[in-house]
């Protein structure tokens, strides 16, 4: 019997991988039950993520080699700003911050600046302790991509530009001081000397001035797609204040996500798939999508 001969239909040797995928999908319904029998309050899931961030949104996908990145809603822009790096002992510029990864990390740390109202934030002895916080699986380049994403978020700076009545421009290094001490080789070493970091006074008060409450279940529920957690995270901040049916085209809403999907018709597509899934953790959600929108109606 061949290789191919001991594997099952999962592709992986004794089925593994099929055992995994089997686990996950116990874990993704026992999470989507969880949400639906208990509120945030009552599991101690609250979690909270800086309006600022609800409203304009980080790239979904790599921005590539560019010295900064913008996004724009009606008179406001989010400009995010490469930062500088120690990398082996060298000194470079850092990527954009993209994807699930900084979207996680920093409702974590809008949670914890909330909750501890204090600007320096323990993050843990051990990635993998962190890791289980977030929701996320260790394994795989997981680790790697998650500290990848941290660096480049930490050493960032941020700009809320409003263009009324002139310009007002709000520009903040996200840390002052970073101290990852995770070992990459072994994620589930503890360290005695815990990672940190030291936020900004600035950007502190960016994330707790009106912080927008979530459940940190929906996130990780939502986590596989940048698309899902924005609009779970938009959609919860839009409800909030929402007194009467609201009309969204599709086009202002792809403008606001970060996101570029080549046509309309494409981010229309991938957002109804996810608005569906939002639905099985928000049951309560109430909207439409007639052709060329989005139609929100109030509801808790």
């Amino acid at each position: 019997m061949d290789s191919h001969d001991e594997r099952d239909a999962s592709g992986s040797p004794d089925g593994t991988l099929d055992q995994r995928r089997r686990d996950r999908a116990d874990r993704y319904l026992a999470s989507v039950h969880s949400i639906r029998a208990f509120n945030a309050n009552e599991t101690g899931d609250l979690a909270f993520m800086g309006q600022p961030l609800v409203q304009l949104t980080l790239p979904h996908t790599d921005p590539g080699d560019v010295p900064f990145y913008e996004r724009r809603n009606g008179d406001t822009a989010l400009v995010v700003e490469r930062g500088v790096i120690d990398r082996d002992g060298k000194t470079e510029l850092a990527g954009i911050p993209f994807g699930v990864y900084p979207r996680l990390v920093l409702a974590w740390v809008t949670t914890e600046a909330v909750r501890t109202k204090n600007r320096s934030l323990a993050l843990g002895g051990s990635l993998a302790a962190f890791m289980a916080e977030l929701g996320l699986e260790r394994g795989g380049e997981t680790s790697t991509r998650l500290r990848e994403q941290m660096r480049r978020l930490f050493a960032a700076r941020i700009a809320i530009v409003k263009a009324v009545q002139g310009m007002d421009r709000t520009s903040v290094q996200v840390a002052s001081h970073t101290r990852l001490w995770w070992d990459e080789s072994d994620p589930s070493e503890t360290l005695d000397m815990g990672s940190t970091i030291r936020l900004t006074d600035d950007f502190y008060r960016l994330l707790v001035d009106r912080p927008v409450p979530l459940d940190m279940r929906a996130l990780q529920v939502l986590k596989d797609s940048p698309l899902g957690l924005d609009l779970y995270m938009w959609l919860t901040y839009r409800v909030s204040y929402l007194g009467r049916e609201a009309v969204i085209p599709w086009t202002a809403l792809e403008a606001q996500m970060g996101a570029d999907y080549g046509e309309t018709k494409n981010f229309t597509r991938k957002a109804k798939r996810e608005l569906r899934k939002i639905k099985l953790v928000w049951p309560e959600l109430d909207y439409a999508t007639p052709r060329g929108r989005l139609v929100l109606k109030p509801c808790p």
